[in-house]
């Protein structure tokens, strides 16, 4: 399904994509985070609590065959994307908490996502055969925690090259997925087109009712408006990039090309999903700020 090409090059521009994570964070933001923690410990909520049940459920409801049940589990329990930042900053959202809740998310991954992949396959029934080993995924995380160290450790040293890392790392991620749709697509047409409504369905369904399910969890855990859009976008914008790459790790030949219709599909449509939310939280931020500045005028006058 990806030429090996296609892989390395993938590979190559998820470590940019980290760098870039790294280079947006200081050690001032992990400690605002453990002074404040409660969005974050939301956050973590919802992206943990929600998208693997939320993953898991929507195989088991759409009747799925083992492959396509792997990959949506899979994809479930990805940490957040880092696209989901720039999202989060054109809705008009709490950009910080963005970027705590993307890197913390994938700090935690290394044990979050095999312990979670592995319940959800278990309780699926899924066989053996379509296993992901624990030992594949923290090997792929590891590996992508360098980059983001030396990102880190680049801000403090020169902060002017780190904000540029930050901002090519940013939209590095919608670039892996125009990178997928250009290379991807016009090889697979015919697989596209036999694909079921079934599974479009539920990529689909993976972000939007994550994201609505996340808004509302935020809401009951008494987080503003604001920063519950934020952690929604967050929720349901999962690191599809790196479900691809774990996919390609573990599995071969047919069986790979299965399990992976799920994430690639899932980061193609997530794009466009996300800009529609997006543009729909940043009419609200907008009406939220009008009403602010008249009631401002209000009690003045």
């Amino acid at each position: 399904m990806l030429t090996e090409f296609e892989t390395q090059l993938l590979g190559l521009m998820m470590m940019v994509i980290m760098l870039g994570m790294g280079a947006s964070l200081t050690h001032r933001d992990f400690l605002i985070a453990f002074r404040k923690p409660k969005g974050v410990l939301v956050g973590l909520a919802c992206q943990y609590g929600i998208m693997p049940f939320l993953g898991f459920t929507l195989a088991m409801l759409l009747n799925f065959p083992p492959a396509l049940a792997v990959g949506l589990i899979l994809m479930g329990c990805m940490p957040g994307g880092t696209t989901s930042n720039i999202f989060a900053y054109f809705s008009k959202g709490v950009l910080a908490l963005s970027i705590m809740m993307t890197s913390i998310s994938t700090l935690v991954a290394l044990v979050a996502v095999p312990a979670l992949l592995a319940f959800y396959t278990g309780a699926a029934g899924i066989g053996s055969e379509f296993a992901v080993p624990a030992s594949n995924v923290a090997q792929v995380l590891l590996v992508l925690l360098v980059p983001t160290i030396i990102g880190m450790v680049t801000r403090k040293l020169n902060p002017n090259i780190g904000a540029t890392m930050e901002l090519i790392g940013s939209f590095m991620g919608i670039f892996v997925i125009l990178f997928l749709i250009v290379t991807w697509v016009p090889r697979n047409h015919m697989l596209l087109a036999a694909t079921p409504f079934s599974v479009y369905f539920a990529v689909i369904g993976l972000g939007l009712i994550g994201m609505a399910l996340g808004f509302w969890l935020s809401r009951l855990l008494r987080q503003d408006r604001s920063r519950s859009r934020t952690i929604a976008l967050e929720t349901g914008i999962q690191n599809g990039p790196l479900a691809v790459l774990i996919v390609t790790l573990t599995f071969t030949g047919t069986m790979q090309q299965d399990v992976l219709l799920i994430p690639v599909l899932y980061s193609l449509f997530i794009v466009i999903t996300s800009t529609i939310v997006t543009l729909a939280f940043r009419r609200i931020a907008d009406r939220e700020a009008l009403a602010r500045d008249q009631a401002k005028t209000g009690s003045v006058l």
